[in-house]
């Protein structure tokens, strides 16, 4: 990653420099992220050189698993479809993703960045040889594009499959329990915030300690998924205890009804909905929330070092 980095870095030119790189201590900026349409700080791919956009791609590569970052190419790609669709009311395009670096990755101990477009959100932070990778967003619109009720093009298959399974495995009680809410809310509880917490976000459902022997191994298959988004040297250690956690549903179980479910542990958060345009329109998001923006080892970081 911090190769990565450094090449794409020392490729910008000194205007795109300005644009591109801001203050690691800018917290405001760096906690500032979203996944609508809209403009960021930093460079689009719009803005770069072929092997400007190459680079911002190989980056990318080096914070998320391979099936992961398909899935975040696949989203992209699909700005073109859905502007399509829109008859091009918001001139939506491909190109419409930011790259930032908060720090230098050339000079730097401590430094960061940031992807991001409509549906595309990956924050890192980078301290020495530590990584965080948190919040990740990974969104869809439209969720699956079909032909004659075949899948063509659905980049969050499994987010949408797995837990649907999980219902259907882990019995009648349990089930009752986990069900929370008859109606899904408009969007994930968290959105955009900066940080985790409220009571909007407290945790519901039924908890992995209850679950039969096949539930619990679609559970821990559905936390794998999102947790997997990262790549295997970070994800190790962030695999939550599945007698610690939660799973919530929210909204009807029928295929084509809005609906939205969330698994919970200390530290591990991931909150999925899908609601908007006739349920075909999904945001996913994972987040290990001391860990979101990297308070940790940034934490760990300034207390050892002046600045």
């Amino acid at each position: 990653m911090g190769s990565a980095a450094a090449q794409l870095a020392t490729s910008l030119t000194d205007a795109q420099r300005a644009e591109m790189c801001r203050p690691l201590t800018d917290e405001d900026l760096r906690r500032d992220w979203t996944y609508v349409p809209a403009d960021r700080a930093g460079l689009t791919f719009a803005d770069l050189n072929r092997a400007q956009r190459k680079g911002v791609h190989r980056l990318l590569a080096t914070a998320l698993s391979p099936h992961a970052y398909a899935q975040a190419a696949s989203i992209m790609a699909l700005e073109d479809v859905l502007d399509l669709r829109e008859g091009g009311a918001r001139g939506r395009h491909n190109t419409d993703y930011w790259t930032v670096f908060f720090g230098d990755p050339q000079k730097d101990d401590a430094w960061g960045w940031r992807f991001e477009g409509h549906h595309v959100s990956v924050n890192v932070t980078v301290v020495g040889d530590q990584v965080a990778v948190s919040p990740c967003f990974l969104g869809s619109n439209p969720a699956v594009i079909d032909y004659r009720g075949t899948a063509v093009i659905a980049p969050l298959t499994q987010e949408a499959q797995l837990p649907r399974e999980l219902l259907a495995a882990m019995g009648a009680d349990c089930r009752s329990t986990a069900i929370v809410a008859d109606a899904a809310p408009w969007d994930i509880r968290t959105s955009d915030s900066p940080r985790v917490g409220g009571a909007a976000i407290e945790p519901v459902g039924v908890s992995g300690a209850k679950l039969p022997g096949a539930a619990a191994e679609l559970l821990r298959r559905l936390v794998d998924l999102y947790v997997d988004r990262l790549p295997a040297v970070l994800a190790a250690d962030r695999r939550p205890d599945l007698n610690e956690l939660q799973f919530a549903w929210e909204g009807p179980l029928e295929p084509g009804q809005g609906h939205y479910y969330r698994l919970q542990a200390p530290n591990f958060l991931v909150e999925y909905d899908n609601t908007q345009n006739d349920a075909n329109h999904i945001h996913s998001v994972c987040r290990f929330p001391t860990a979101d923006f990297g308070d940790d080892i940034l934490a760990a970081h300034y207390a050892t070092h002046d600045h």
